[in-house]
C-alpha cells in the first residue's frame, strides 16, 4: 500500500481551510493545515485557498510569507494548487472598485468584475475542459461545480513560444461572458470554483490532483 501524499492547506486567514482539509482527506491525502514555512515548503502538494477581496488576500498571503513559498515551490517544480481567490491572486493584478492590486504574477492578466447581469455568480455550473486535461480526467462533460465569485479572468494572456514546453491547459465556464474556470500549467494548477464544495465531481478532481503529486 502506497504512502498517502502529504498536502499542506496554507492557513493565511483567507480560506475555508477546514472544508478543504476534509475534502482532501476524503480524496486520500495526508492533510495538514499550517502556515509553517518548512512544512509548506516540504509537502508533496500545497493548496492555497482564498475567499473575500483580492487585496486583502494578497496582504494576508504576504504577511504569512506565502508569496515567497509559492514562488520557491514553483521554481523547484513543486506542485501548488489555488482555489477561488487563491487562483485569482496567481494572476498579475486584481481590479476591485477601480483599485488595482498586484498579484503574484505567475500568469499575466487581470482579475476584473464579472461581465454578467447577475453578480455574484453563485451556484452550480458546467465547464469546458480541454482535451488532455489531467485535472478533469474521468469526469463527464456535463459535470457541475460550485462557484461563488464576483470577479474573474476573462482573457487568457500567457503565450507559450517554446515548442518544447507544453502549453497551459485552460478550462472555461460562462456566466454572462466566458471566464477562466481552471488552469493546468506545469506544477501550478488552479480552479475558480470550489472543488471542496462540488460533491462527487469535486472529489474526483482533487483525487486527480493528488494522483499527480
Amino acid at each position: 500500500m502506497s504512502t498517502p501524499r502529504k498536502v499542506v492547506v496554507f492557513d493565511y486567514g483567507f480560506g475555508n481551510v477546514r472544508s478543504a482539509e476534509r475534502a482532501l482527506a476524503r480524496a486520500g491525502a495526508d492533510v495538514e493545515i499550517t502556515r509553517d514555512f518548512d512544512r509548506a515548503m516540504n509537502a508533496d502538494g500545497l493548496l492555497v485557498p482564498g475567499v473575500g477581496a483580492f487585496a486583502a488576500c494578497m496582504k494576508g498571503l504576504k504577511e504569512a510569507r506565502g508569496d515567497w513559498i509559492v514562488d520557491r515551490r514553483l521554481s523547484g517544480g513543486r506542485p501548488v494548487m489555488g482555489i477561488c481567490v487563491g487562483m485569482q491572486i496567481l494572476f498579475a493584478r486584481g481590479i476591485e472598485h477601480g483599485v488595482e492590486t498586484d498579484g503574484l504574477d505567475e500568469w499575466p492578466g487581470s482579475v476584473e468584475p464579472l461581465r454578467a447581469d447577475i453578480v455574484p455568480h453563485m451556484g452550480w455550473n458546467t465547464v469546458d475542459a480541454p482535451a488532455g486535461s489531467e485535472l478533469f480526467a474521468g469526469l463527464d462533460a456535463d459535470a457541475r461545480f460550485y462557484f461563488v465569485h464576483s470577479y474573474a479572468v476573462h482573457d487568457w494572456a500567457l503565450e507559450t513560444t517554446n515548442p518544447a514546453m507544453r502549453a497551459p491547459l485552460v478550462t472555461w465556464s460562462t456566466h454572462g461572458k466566458p471566464f477562466v474556470a481552471a488552469v493546468e500549467n506545469g506544477a501550478l494548477w488552479a480552479t475558480q470554483f470550489h472543488p471542496e464544495k462540488s460533491g462527487d465531481a469535486g472529489a474526483q478532481l482533487l483525487t486527480n490532483w493528488i494522483g499527480t503529486l
